[in-house]
């Protein structure tokens, strides 16, 4: 069985099956025992953009055919690191350290990226141009001031898009077997 991210296909052969009075009964392993239903990321709401999924996708075809160790344990690793990272992004808030603000968002900005967590890496970026003292595309100078209300803002952003990507990557995962 393998599982796919929340793209737009159709159910698979291990999904339940629609039996004749239009209900759905679930599949039967060839021992006569129930099968539980694979989940997708389909099957869980992504109309918030959570999730670039042809990034993800490529992530999963890593994986071997069976399991999603390998993905599983990249994205457990991303986990550590974004709680530590946003640790040391609070901490260097609190010394209103631009320079370190702007090299800790280009940091998760990169991990986030490769796990196609979209919105993460977007305010990450934002994060990096306000640590320079630059509006949210990188182009106008901003004042220290407008920079630290900015940012203060957007870390709080960050961190409640981080968590909704990890519950809807933890979901993913855990209804895997």
């Amino acid at each position: 069985m393998t599982a796919t991210s929340p793209t737009n296909t159709p159910p698979t052969e291990e999904s339940t099956i629609p039996n004749t009075n239009g209900t759905e009964e679930p599949e039967v392993a060839d021992n006569g025992t129930e099968t539980e239903p694979e989940h997708d990321l389909e099957d869980f709401d992504d109309d918030n953009g959570i999730i670039d999924h042809t990034t993800f996708d490529q992530l999963l075809e890593m994986d071997d055919e069976e399991d999603h160790e390998f993905s599983r344990s990249l994205v457990w690793n991303y986990f550590e690191q974004a709680e530590r990272t946003f640790d040391d992004m609070n901490d260097a808030m609190e010394r209103l350290d631009f320079p370190d603000l702007s090299r800790l968002g280009h940091f998760l900005k990169g991990s986030s990226a490769a796990l196609g967590l979209t919105k993460v890496k977007e305010s990450c970026e934002k994060l990096q141009h306000y640590g320079n003292r630059k509006d949210a595309a990188g182009m106008v100078t901003i004042t220290d001031e407008e920079a630290e209300r900015l940012i203060r803002a957007l870390l709080t952003q960050m961190h409640g898009e981080y968590t909704e990507a990890e519950s809807y990557l933890k979901v993913f995962y855990d209804g895997q077997v």
